[in-house]
């Protein structure tokens, strides 16, 4: 008897507790419509790949909309790196222009040799150097220092008869400014010698590139191997100087209107990614007939109730922001579009119906919610 007299007291406070809807002289059926769209543009230029968002899709702040491709910059020689010179966010053409290049590496081979044929042996076959040719070396001094080296470079003088020639050192120690002579065979005979040359301190390779960089890979004193990756580029210039990676991410909340890019595609810095229906634009535009125009306002209160929310428990309240001037009905009575602003959550769809209640501020209901009938027996009790 108790439990049915607390059902019945429940059944009655629910009642009084909701007068808006019993009272509502004027009720509008409407759809959920968005109030602008708004375009993601991509901060920087090149492929895409990896787009993860379609059309009608549901995206929150920070969700990933797609990989643009980098350039890779890679180490064209093993070494040292003795000088980086561009930063992430830097224009990799205007550090080249200032510095001469993004990234120098002092290659493994640290000594070159310019070198010429007028002390070659005097013989027809020793006048002809190859580039690429390997040879051995060994300090005119006292002939202590040995080592080889390779051919990069001939240069034949037409008035001596002479070749100049440039080698790069591949093995032995010499000192910078030593006198080396240079033989085609390891034993050093006076017959197989092509030359003399002087050693020097090998030129550091520049590396450098297009675009902006994105990310650096190596510091001043690392060591690198001939393939290793040095930096990534992509093409436009960064704002804020720097990103944090190439995956690309939604600065807005709402659900996807379209989708400009796709995977092998391209996309200029600033051009647009997608577009969104922001969350915080979507109204609800409900249809007002001419003879209950004069019983909604601007700036009026509403309460909104959803078709699919049978239990009302995503009941929510709204404003009346605007009521169109022209009708949109084709033929018949007149009818007008009132467009209605509220908070919609991830629950809320793009074409949902719902229904609008016109409600006076005083009939508004309690905040405090009503008691479930194990609460209320639990305070009977106690």
């Amino acid at each position: 008897m108790k439990r049915f007299i607390t059902i019945l007291a429940l059944a009655l406070v629910c009642i009084l507790a909701m007068p808006c809807l019993a009272q509502a002289s004027i009720s509008f059926d409407g759809k959920v419509v968005a109030g602008e769209t708004v375009a993601v543009a991509a901060p920087f230029g090149g492929p895409t790949r990896d787009i993860a968002l379609r059309k009608g899709d549901l995206v929150r702040v920070g969700d990933a909309i797609a990989t643009i491709e980098t350039t890779l910059v890679y180490a064209p020689e093993a070494g040292t790196v003795s000088g980086v010179f561009g930063q992430e966010g830097d224009g990799a053409e205007s550090i080249g222009t200032r510095y001469g290049a993004v990234v120098y590496i002092n290659p493994v081979n640290r000594y070159k040799i310019s070198a010429s044929t007028e002390k070659a042996h005097n013989s027809s076959q020793t006048k002809f150097i190859s580039v690429g040719e390997s040879v051995y070396l060994s300090c005119t001094q006292d002939g202590t220092h040995t080592g080889t080296a390779v051919v990069t470079k001939v240069e034949p003088d037409a008035e001596s008869g002479n070749s100049k020639y440039e080698l790069e050192v591949t093995g032995g120690e010499f000192y910078m400014g030593e006198t080396v002579g240079i033989y085609r065979r390891s034993d050093y005979v006076a017959e197989s010698r092509i030359g003399r040359g002087v050693v020097a301190q090998n030129t550091a390779i520049a590396v450098s590139a297009t675009g902006s960089i994105l990310k650096m890979h190596v510091h001043p004193g690392d060591e690198v191997e001939r393939g290793e990756l040095l930096f990534e580029t992509v093409e436009g210039v960064l704002d804020g100087l720097f990103a944090m990676d190439n995956h690309i991410v939604s600065n807005v909340a709402g659900v996807v209107a379209s989708v400009e890019v796709t995977t092998g595609g391209s996309v200029a810095k600033g051009g647009s990614m997608i577009t969104v229906y922001p969350l915080d634009s979507f109204q609800l535009e409900v249809n007002v007939s001419e003879r209950d125009l004069n019983d909604i306002h601007e700036g009026d209160a509403v309460y909104i109730e959803f078709d699919w929310d049978v239990d009302g428990s995503s009941r929510c309240q709204g404003k009346v922001e605007s009521i169109s001037h022209v009708s949109s009905a084709e033929s018949g009575a007149a009818q007008y579009s009132a467009y209605i602003s509220f908070e919609a959550d991830e629950n809320v769809r793009l074409g949902m119906s719902a229904m609008a209640y016109l409600i006076d501020e005083e009939d508004l209901p309690a905040e405090n919610p009503v008691e479930t009938p194990a609460e209320q027996d639990a305070e009977a009790e106690g």
